[in-house]
C-alpha cells in the first residue's frame, strides 16, 4: 500500500482516485437526458422565463466565451470551451440549434447545455470557443446570426456529446441571407 499525502493516512490507489475524482466536482455526465426547462430566473433585473419551443427562430448576435474552462455549465456539466456548445436564456437544457453567420451564410450545429448571455437584448446566444471556430467567429467579439432549434439526428447528438463536430451543413443560399440581412437592417442593427 502506498502512503498518499491526503490527511496522512494509507490509500490504496483505487481509493485515491475515488477520493481526487469527488474534489474535482460533481460534473453531470454529458447526456441529452433528462432534458431540463428550468423556472424562471432574473439576472440584472430581466426576468427570463425558460420553454418548450420548437419553432424558436431569431436573429441577432452571438458571442463566444471560453475561459471558463472547468466550470460547471447550467445543466450541471462539465464546461469544456473547445467544444461546439453555447449558452442561451430560455431553451431547454440540452438543446440543440443551428447557427448561421449572417456575413458569409456559414452554419453549424451546437448544442445550448448553459445559460447566457446576460449583455443585452440584441445578444441571443454565448458559443463556446470551439463552437466560434467552426463558425469563423472566433476573430470577432460579436456577430449578426440565426438562430433556429433544430433536432439533428442521433448521430450528430452522439458526435456533439462527444466533443466532435456535428456533420457540416452547407452554407444557406445568396437569396435566403440576402433576406435575413435585410430583416437584420430592418431592426435596426448590424451585421458586425
Amino acid at each position: 500500500m502506498r502512503r498518499w499525502p491526503l490527511w496522512g493516512r494509507r490509500w490504496t490507489p483505487a481509493a485515491a482516485c475515488l477520493v481526487a475524482a469527488c474534489a474535482g466536482g460533481h460534473y453531470r455526465p454529458v447526456s441529452d437526458t433528462p432534458v431540463r426547462i428550468g423556472k424562471p430566473y432574473t439576472v440584472r433585473g430581466v426576468t427570463y422565463v425558460p420553454a418548450e419551443d420548437m419553432t424558436y427562430d431569431m436573429l441577432g448576435y452571438a458571442s463566444w466565451y471560453g475561459s471558463e474552462s472547468g466550470k460547471r455549465t447550467a445543466n450541471g456539466e462539465r464546461f469544456r470551451p473547445g467544444w461546439a456548445t453555447a449558452a442561451h436564456t430560455t431553451l431547454p437544457l440540452p438543446s440543440y440549434v443551428e447557427v448561421t453567420a449572417l456575413d458569409t451564410g456559414r452554419r453549424i450545429i451546437v448544442r445550448v447545455n448553459d445559460r447566457g448571455p446576460f449583455a443585452g437584448s440584441s445578444r441571443i446566444i454565448d458559443l463556446s470557443r470551439g463552437a466560434a471556430e467552426q463558425l469563423g467567429l472566433r476573430a470577432v467579439g460579436k456577430a449578426a446570426v440565426r438562430v433556429r432549434r433544430v433536432e439533428p439526428d442521433e448521430k450528430d447528438r452522439e458526435r456533439l456529446r462527444h466533443g466532435k463536430a456535428a456533420r457540416p451543413l452547407p452554407p444557406v443560399s445568396d437569396a435566403v441571407r440576402a433576406n435575413l440581412l435585410s430583416q437584420i437592417a430592418a431592426a435596426g442593427m448590424t451585421v458586425r
